[in-house]
C-alpha cells in the first residue's frame, strides 16, 4: 500500500484486569484520539466484543486495535508504548480499597488476514470538506469521503488526497483492514501471539501516569 494508506497499529489491552482496567482502555483510546486529531492524523478504532459493566450506556472494551495513519503516527505511537497506569478511586465500586489500574498497548508488526474483496452492495459512500494534514494540501472541495459497512458497521475516513476518487479508494482500503484486524484478532481462532499479548501486561515502570475521573495527565 502506499504511504497514504499505510497504518501502524496498536493494541490497547487490559490483561485480565477489572473493570475499572477496561473503562482506562475507554480513557486511553480518548486521548489517542485527541492527540491524533491535534496532529492532523487519520485514525479508526476497532474495538473486541465489549463486556463487562456499562459506563454511560456504553460496554467497557477489553481490548481494542487504533489504526493510525499519517507521517506521525510512527512518532504518536511511540508515546504510548508499554505500560499506562491510572490512580484514581474506583468509579464502578465505591469504597474499593484498590486505586492502581493498568492497560497495555503494543504494536502489532504482523498483517492480518486481508478479507476477500469487499461487496460493493454492502458499503455506504459519504463525501464532505474537511482539511487535510495542513497548508497547500488542505481540501477547498468535497473530496473528504466516508465508507461505511453497512453488515458490520465499521466506518473509515479519507481525506489524504485532493482527488475524490483517490481517497475513496484509500477510504475502501482502510475499511478492509478494519475488518481483517476485526476478523485476526476478535473473533474465534484468533491470534496466539496477540492473546499472549493480554498476559504480557506489565504492572511497573509505566510509560504514562493519569489520575482522577478526568483522567489527567501527571507530571
Amino acid at each position: 500500500m502506499n504511504n497514504s494508506s499505510t497504518s501502524i497499529r496498536l493494541l490497547v489491552s487490559s490483561g485480565n484486569g477489572p473493570n475499572e482496567c477496561k473503562l482506562a482502555v475507554r480513557h486511553v483510546l480518548k486521548k489517542i484520539s485527541g492527540e491524533a486529531d491535534e496532529r492532523g492524523l487519520n485514525y479508526e478504532i476497532v474495538s473486541d466484543n465489549v463486556s463487562g459493566q456499562s459506563v454511560d450506556k456504553e460496554k467497557l472494551p477489553a481490548s481494542s486495535v487504533v489504526l493510525l495513519y499519517g507521517e506521525e503516527a510512527k512518532s504518536l505511537a511511540d508515546r504510548w508504548l508499554g505500560t499506562i497506569q491510572w490512580i484514581a478511586q474506583s468509579p464502578l465500586r465505591p469504597g474499593h480499597r484498590r486505586q492502581n489500574w493498568y492497560v497495555g498497548v503494543f504494536k502489532i508488526d504482523h498483517e492480518p488476514d486481508w478479507p476477500n474483496e469487499i461487496d460493493q452492495n454492502d458499503v455506504r459512500f459519504e463525501t464532505f470538506r474537511a482539511g487535510g494534514p495542513g497548508g497547500q494540501h488542505q481540501n477547498t472541495t468535497d473530496s473528504a469521503v466516508r465508507v461505511t459497512h453497512t453488515p458490520s458497521g465499521l466506518s473509515a475516513v479519507a481525506r489524504d488526497q485532493r482527488s475524490q476518487h483517490r481517497n475513496k479508494q484509500v477510504a475502501l482500503q482502510r475499511l478492509s483492514e478494519q475488518l481483517a484486524v476485526q476478523h485476526s484478532l476478535f473473533q474465534a481462532g484468533a491470534r496466539k501471539t496477540e492473546n499472549l499479548k493480554h498476559h504480557q501486561l506489565e504492572r511497573g515502570n509505566p510509560v504514562r501516569c493519569f489520575k482522577g475521573g478526568k483522567f489527567t495527565e501527571k507530571q
